[in-house]
């Protein structure tokens, strides 16, 4: 039964894509160009706090995951391993990521951080084995508040609250809050499918 419901092939996406897409997170934060509003929040509670990355991860994830799930929207065993996972990993590699001074080198790896934290939610969400931390509120409040607005408010907010506690803030950040989006949904269909287990 446990096999059925979670499928090694699966779980095996999950994991290799919350890697990807720590490895995309860490190239953000690494470019200093800008980050996703989530990860900005993260980053700047790491450097106000002074805990690490995966402290500070899986506390914000499991707040809102206890405030989604307060609404009815129940975490599945991707809800618990992404923050877990990403948060780790994240720590690991942002010793070792490229921190370039010269702004052509931010920008590249911007970009290369762009395209790989695309690849990685769309494989997390191809795994299809329950909603992001980032997800759940949104979802939780969407009777009152559409998703994609309630969605782009805690982006927002992430990014107000990361600044303010010393997290870079940049056009990067626009462009991802705007545009991961649309270049996840792209992505999507190259992804592997699962029929109905």
């Amino acid at each position: 039964m446990i096999v059925r419901r979670y499928p090694p092939a699966r779980l095996l996406l999950l994991v290799v894509s919350c890697l990807v897409l720590a490895l995309g997170v860490a190239l953000l934060l690494g470019s200093r160009q800008g980050a996703d509003g989530y990860s900005t929040m993260l980053n700047g509670l790491r450097l106000f706090t002074g805990w690490s990355f995966t402290v500070v991860s899986v506390s914000v994830a499991l707040l809102f995951v206890g405030i989604a799930w307060a609404k009815g929207v129940r975490p599945d065993v991707g809800t618990l391993t992404q923050p877990v996972v990403v948060g780790i990993a994240v720590e690991l590699l942002l010793p070792v990521v490229p921190w370039p001074e010269a702004t052509l080198g931010r920008w590249v790896e911007f970009v290369v951080g762009f395209t790989v934290i695309c690849v990685g939610i769309a494989g997390y969400l191809a795994a299809d084995l329950g909603i992001g931390p980032t997800e759940g509120p949104a979802i939780a409040f969407d009777d009152v508040l559409p998703f994609q607005w309630g969605y782009m408010a805690l982006q927002v907010g992430g990014c107000l609250l990361g600044w303010s506690c010393g997290a870079d803030v940049g056009l990067g950040t626009l462009v991802v809050v705007f545009g991961i989006g649309p270049v996840v949904d792209r992505m999507r269909p190259l992804m592997p499918r699962w029929g109905s287990e």
